[in-house]
C-alpha cells in the first residue's frame, strides 16, 4: 500500500542546491538542485507544483546514479512516477533534479516538491566525500546540453543539468555540489555587454537573479547562508561572455580580483579553481593576470587558474554549445586536478 509523506516527514532526505531552507514545500532554484533520498520500494511517486509564463522548468530522475527519465513539468500539481514494479529487496538512491536554470525573464517560474507516495522504507544516505560548489554561465548551465546539432532555437529543452562537466565530475568524486550559473551572464557582463548581469553581484543571495513578488515571499532576494554549505573546492567558470561583451579588460580583472575576495570571505577553507577556455580563450591572459593579481595582493595560495579543452568540431550540442564529449573532456580534467588538490 502506497502511504505519502510530507518533504518534512521524510527521514534521512538531502535537498540539493541553495534553498531557502524550508521543507513545506521544497522549492528548487538553480540548476541541479533536487532531493536526494535512498529508498528500499517497489514503487514510488512525487507530487510537484510548477509554474512560468513562456520557460517551462524541467526535471531529471535519477535512479542509481542512471538517468531514467528527463521531461517537462507541467502548470500546476503533477505527480511524477520515479519507478513503479521494482524488486523491492533493495535500497535504490534517488534524485529529483531541476534540468533548467533559474529564468529571470519569467517572474512566474516556479518549481516546488510538494511529497513522496511510496510503499517502502527510507534509509539513511551516505556521507559525500566532497563538497563542491561550481559557479559558470550558459555552459555550467547545461546549455546546448540537449537537442541536435543543428538546433539553434533557445528554451527550457535546449538545457541539460546531468548531461554536462558539472554533473560529471561530481559523480567521479562522490561529491555533493552547488550550482550557481546563468546563461549569457559573467564576472564582469553579460555578454551584450549587461554589467547589471554579473554573477557577483547576487552571489550572496539565495537566488538574488529573479525577479518578481513571489520570489521574494519565497526567499530568493535573502542572503545565502553561507555556514550551511561550506565547499571543499569552489569551481569558477566565468569569462566566455565577458570576452563578447566588453573590450576593457582592467575592468574585467578588477572584477575577477573582487570575486575571489567575496569567494575568499564567505568560504574560508576552501580551494579555488578558476576554470575557462571549452568556447574559445580570448581573454585567457587577462583572468591570469588578474588571478595572480589577487594571490600576490592577498598571500592567498589556494587559488589557481585552470585551461580546459576547447570544443571541437564533433563535439558541439545544439546552439553551438559544447556537447557531451566537450564536457566529458572537462570533467575529466577538473577530476584529476580536484583529487591531486585533496590528496595534499
Amino acid at each position: 500500500m502506497l502511504k505519502k509523506y510530507l518533504m518534512q516527514e521524510i527521514p534521512y532526505l538531502r535537498v540539493l542546491g541553495r534553498n531557502n531552507g524550508c521543507l513545506k514545500p521544497v522549492t528548487l532554484f538553480w540548476t541541479a538542485s533536487g532531493i536526494e533520498m535512498n529508498v528500499k520500494a517497489k514503487e514510488v511517486w512525487v507530487k510537484v507544483r510548477s509554474e512560468y509564463e513562456v520557460l517551462e522548468p524541467w526535471v531529471d530522475v535519477m535512479v542509481d546514479g542512471a538517468l531514467s527519465q528527463r521531461l517537462m513539468v507541467n502548470k500546476g500539481e503533477q505527480k511524477i512516477c520515479l519507478f513503479r514494479n521494482m524488486e523491492g529487496d533493495k535500497v535504490r538512491n534517488v534524485k529529483l533534479l531541476r534540468d533548467t536554470p533559474a529564468f529571470p525573464t519569467d517572474e512566474k517560474t516556479l518549481l516546488q516538491v510538494l511529497e513522496i507516495e511510496t510503499d517502502g522504507e527510507f534509509f539513511p544516505l551516505e556521507e559525500p566525500k566532497l563538497r563542491l560548489e561550481v559557479i559558470g554561465d550558459s555552459i555550467t548551465s547545461g546549455e546546448g546540453g540537449s537537442g541536435s546539432g543543428e538546433e539553434m532555437s533557445w528554451n527550457s529543452f535546449c538545457f541539460n543539468a546531468v548531461d554536462n562537466y558539472a554533473y560529471m565530475t561530481a559523480e567521479k568524486l562522490g561529491a555533493v555540489y552547488n550550482c550557481i550559473s546563468q546563461s549569457g551572464w559573467g564576472v564582469f557582463c553579460s555578454w551584450e555587454g549587461n554589467e547589471q548581469q554579473a554573477l557577483p553581484l547576487y552571489y550572496d543571495q539565495v537566488c538574488g537573479l529573479l525577479k518578481g513578488e513571489r520570489n521574494k515571499e519565497l526567499g530568493a532576494f535573502e542572503k545565502w547562508e553561507f555556514q550551511k554549505f561550506q565547499p571543499d573546492v569552489v569551481v569558477v567558470n566565468l569569462g566566455t561572455n565577458d570576452d563578447s561583451g566588453t573590450r576593457d579588460m582592467e575592468k574585467i580583472e578588477n572584477a575577477v580580483e573582487n570575486f575571489l575576495r567575496k569567494i575568499r570571505n564567505h568560504n574560508p577553507e576552501c580551494y579555488i579553481l578558476w576554470c575557462y577556455g571549452m568556447l574559445g580563450d580570448g581573454i585567457q591572459s587577462t583572468l591570469q593576470k588578474a588571478i595572480r593579481n589577487y594571490r600576490i595582493k592577498s598571500g592567498d595560495e589556494r587559488v589557481e587558474f585552470v585551461k580546459l579543452p576547447d570544443t571541437q568540431t564533433g563535439e558541439f550540442g545544439s546552439r553551438q554549445h559544447p556537447g557531451h564529449k566537450s564536457h566529458e573532456k572537462t570533467a575529466k580534467i577538473l577530476t584529476e586536478k580536484i583529487r591531486k588538490i585533496m590528496s595534499r
